[in-house]
């Protein structure tokens, strides 16, 4: 029996495996050499004893993500192998290493020698735009990691699924691997219902990227650490400029659109942010309660204060009384500057009480996703990359490869397209927070 109250887990197959993997691995454990995943692994979406034994006395299955990686037997012969990457959405760290890690698993792991870099997102996967894929192998992709961004560009903005696939379908194309965030994933959704309409054998594998951190069913997303880090570093630096003037208050605002957890997360990294304002945490401006009021007693003891605000936070401050919100080319809503509303709220706010204070904004965003990553996230974008292969290979589609309890995982995009991930204002992550800021608990008025 399965919980009806979690989506299914289960991963779609093209169809049971025909050929015997080229990769020289091992069934034994304890034989010093690496082993096949068998399919039966699972790794438990909760694995706290209290949930597992919830589950076994109502004699359900407890819910479990099918675990990643090489199988014995794969779907696809190599040699019959078209494989293309796209990557689609902003930049974020490690893309490069992902598509780097793509090509080398294919060429390296299992022979597979025609791999085409669709160009500039979806876009590229449209005949008439004019983008000719990119031809890779091993060589084309050397040196992508020493650089951010994507060799392969990257748009915003849906296309045609009919005629992305007719594209596929006269490329050749049997392996897909689309790398972005929720938008993309549904993307490659669509992609995937039209392929399964036709009754083709081609496999769509997501690899999840955002510097939010914000894909439902995924414990992290590549890009997020080296986010957090440089994010991180910024702060200090903020810090740096708040203490150096008195009363000094430096605003910093990072992205994560309607999420806080980088905003979160860097916030406890820095060790020096005195605010952390997010979109799940409800906020007022005004006395007796509000923001500004905790902001001028901190002025008025310490003489400096580092405030760091989430993009989505404090829409509502902004847009009473607005009209709806205007999406983007993605669907998403367009927010608006709460990092140049806060400031001039708060000079506004020191100045009518008589408090002179030196505030300054600042916005790290572009420099934050554009780095390349750092050795710890490029392992793990290496890692996923290797994984997203293993699972296209195997004949497995219409999912991303996912990371949960710091394990590899299958995740069905069905299940990622439902929602996105955002911060719990009763977790471990935002109580740290509020201990290392020493912000109210709540800045709220009656």
């Amino acid at each position: 029996m399965k919980d009806s109250t979690l989506p299914d887990f289960t991963i779609c197959r093209l169809g049971p495996p025909r050929y015997a993997s080229p990769m020289q691995l091992s069934h034994i454990m304890g034989d010093l050499i690496a082993n096949f995943v068998a399919d039966e692994e699972r790794i438990l979406y909760d694995e706290s004893l209290s949930s597992i034994r919830k589950y076994l006395e109502r004699g359900i299955d407890p819910p479990a993500f099918e675990a990643a990686g090489p199988r014995d037997r794969i779907y696809f012969k190599p040699e019959d192998v078209t494989a293309a990457i796209v990557t689609c959405g902003g930049l974020c760290p490690g893309l490069n290493d992902v598509i780097q890690g793509i090509v080398q698993s294919l060429y390296f792991h299992y022979g597979v020698r025609r791999i085409l870099g669709i160009r500039y997102g979806f876009k590229g996967l449209v005949e008439n735009s004019g983008l000719e894929p990119i031809p890779l192998d091993p060589a084309a992709v050397n040196q992508i990691h020493t650089r951010g961004g994507t060799m392969l560009g990257s748009s915003r903005g849906p296309q045609p699924v009919e005629a992305m696939v007719d594209f596929m379908v006269r490329r050749g194309i049997n392996l897909l691997f689309t790398i972005g965030g929720d938008g993309t994933q549904r993307g490659a959704m669509a992609l995937v219902e039209e392929i399964q309409k036709r009754k083709l054998e081609i496999a769509v594998i997501g690899v999840p990227k955002t510097i939010d951190n914000d894909v439902l069913f995924v414990e992290k997303s590549f890009g997020f650490e080296t986010a957090y880090s440089v994010a991180t570093t910024v702060l200090l630096s903020a810090h740096a400029e708040a203490v150096g003037a008195c009363n000094g208050i430096a605003i910093v605002k990072l992205m994560g659109r309607e999420s806080g957890l980088l905003t979160a997360t860097a916030a406890v990294a820095s060790g020096e942010v005195n605010f952390t304002l997010v979109p799940e945490v409800p906020f007022d401006l005004d006395p007796p309660n509000g923001f500004l009021a905790a902001l001028e007693r901190r002025i008025l003891k310490r003489h400096h204060a580092l405030v760091v605000v989430a993009e989505g936070a404090g829409q509502d401050l902004i847009t009473k009384g607005s009209a709806e919100r205007e999406r983007d080319a993605s669907g998403n809503p367009k927010l608006a500057d709460i990092g140049g509303f806060l400031q001039e709220r708060v000079k506004t706010y020191f100045k009518d009480r008589g408090i002179e204070a030196v505030v300054r904004y600042i916005d790290p965003s572009y420099m934050v996703r554009s780095l390349q990553a750092f050795p710890s996230d490029r392992m793990y974008c290496l890692r996923m990359a290797h994984a997203a292969v293993h699972a296209a290979m195997s004949g497995r589609t219409g999912m991303l490869v996912g990371s949960w309890k710091s394990q590899l995982t299958h995740v069905p995009i069905e299940a990622v397209v439902t929602g996105r991930k955002s911060l719990d204002p009763e977790s471990d992550l935002w109580l740290s927070v509020l201990e290392s800021t020493g912000q109210p608990n709540r800045m709220v008025n009656p």
